[in-house]
């Protein structure tokens, strides 16, 4: 059964970005923050709360999908999009069409970075604030 990732435990977020580096450094190979499919964000000043801007597995209009003009963004079974990167032709229709704005630009590959709902990211945040569920598989 598919899981989607869900950041529903963000009040325990100490802003260490462990999910982001883990995130970047399995699934891109590199560990800078910005390469990072999950972005962690203070929700207002040094005092605000810390909220995560993730992939919501959208299941039915999969707007980042529907934006994209050469299909190189594929249906996932239980929600959101997988990337094929050799389809991709750098247009960022995707990411300015994402609903909740978690769809990030590598401006140095010219590619989107798209959460593929791994699971690496809540296997290292030490506060267990982010968490996968399982989901039904239907597209």
């Amino acid at each position: 059964m598919p899981k989607v990732l869900k950041a529903e435990g963000m009040n325990k977020c100490i802003g260490c970005f462990t999910c982001m580096l883990a995130c970047a450094g399995v699934n891109r190979q590199n560990h800078s923050l910005v390469k990072s499919a999950i972005k962690v964000r203070t929700s207002g000043g040094l005092k605000g709360k810390f909220v995560a801007d993730v992939c919501i597995a959208c299941k039915d209009d999969r707007a980042c999908a529907e934006a994209c003009p050469s299909g190189a963004l594929e249906i996932r079974a239980g929600g959101g999009v997988l990337l094929k990167p050799e389809k991709c032709i750098g247009c960022r229709r995707c990411v300015s069409a994402c609903i909740v704005g978690a769809v990030f630009f590598d401006e140095a590959e010219g590619k989107p970075i798209i959460c593929k709902h791994c699971g690496v990211c809540t296997r290292f945040c030490p506060h267990e604030c982010l968490r996968m569920e399982a989901v039904d598989n239907a597209v």
